[in-house]
């Protein structure tokens, strides 16, 4: 590889449509990426079948060092367990880093009757089925956030699935459903407005960003434990030095005390390190998967 890498534009694919958390994140990254690489890192949105079909597309790209993609906790560590057949397998990446970590929010329209976690249960057991949540779409992780709680809780919710966050939390804003599992970066604006109402958030502890909101766990459903992360990974048998260079770009902007401070803001927790962390990372999340989602009888043809 030329000692100039990188010389030309760099291309992030982003397996989610325009809007959502994934897309958000990664606009907030790519800004400060490209001052640090002196090159622009363009994002493509390709999205659809829960970020395979973007993953997919990284998949195949060329290994040089110029396409990398926005890796998603639920595409590359859900989605092997829900869909029956996978467009692409964990080898075909070389990992770059781990970018944060982010709890999802359990937020409903202002007009549903429920401000606490019970509250909500009440309300879904006097009227099962009644009550409908959105999703980023089938298999996505707060799709299956969703099914998780409603195993939980002993409730019956009705699934809407949407083609991404933005479009989900949109839904939930018009009134077309009554709640979501959602990332925080799509939903603050509406909360902080009164437009919608956060009642929770999934992970096991309260979020260093949103300490004020409680989590699922200590409202009711005792064990519940959604996290949802993000980083970034590029086509195996990308040059060594390319990762090495990209990894070293990505881990300055994560120490930048403004951008940590933007992230945080939005409800993201900034993370870094090693290639091999996020590895890691991601097998380790595959592992604690798979018993749940066959807990839950989730598939996806």
């Amino acid at each position: 590889m030329a000692q100039g890498y990188p010389d030309r534009p760099i291309k992030w694919i982003v397996p989610w449509p325009v809007g959502g958390g994934a897309d958000v994140v990664a606009r907030l990254f790519s800004e400060k990426v490209s001052e640090k690489l002196g090159q622009p890192v363009i994002i493509f949105n390709q999205g659809g079948a829960g970020g395979n079909i973007g993953a997919r597309a990284a998949a195949d790209a060329k290994p040089d060092g110029y396409t990398m993609v926005f890796a998603y906790s639920g595409t590359h560590s859900i989605n092997p367990h829900i869909y029956k057949t996978m467009p692409f397998e964990q080898g075909d990446f070389a990992p770059v880093i781990f970018l944060t970590s982010v709890p999802q929010l359990l937020v409903v329209n202002a007009s549903v009757q429920a401000h606490s976690v019970k509250d909500l249960i009440a309300l879904a057991k006097a009227s099962p089925g009644k009550l409908k949540f959105a999703s980023s779409g089938n298999g996505a992780i707060n799709h299956l956030a969703g099914e998780l709680f409603t195993n939980m809780a002993g409730i019956k919710l009705m699934h809407v699935p949407y083609k991404g966050g933005g479009p989900a939390a949109m839904a939930v804003l018009s009134g077309e459903v009554d709640m979501v599992f959602g990332e925080p970066s799509t939903l603050l604006a509406n909360i902080k407005a009164g437009k919608l109402r956060a009642i929770a958030t999934t992970s096991g502890a309260r979020s260093i960003s949103l300490p004020d909101i409680p989590t699922i766990s200590e409202s009711g459903v005792p064990g519940y434990d959604v996290t949802s992360w993000n980083g970034v990974l590029a086509p195996a048998g990308t040059p060594p030095e390319a990762i090495a260079r990209l990894n070293k770009a990505f881990n300055e902007v994560l120490a930048d005390p403004d951008m940590r401070k933007r992230l945080l803001a939005i409800g993201y927790e900034p993370i870094g390190g090693k290639p091999e962390d996020f590895s890691k990372q991601i097998q380790s999340e595959l592992d604690k998967w798979g018993p749940i989602v066959k807990q839950t009888g989730l598939q996806i043809n």
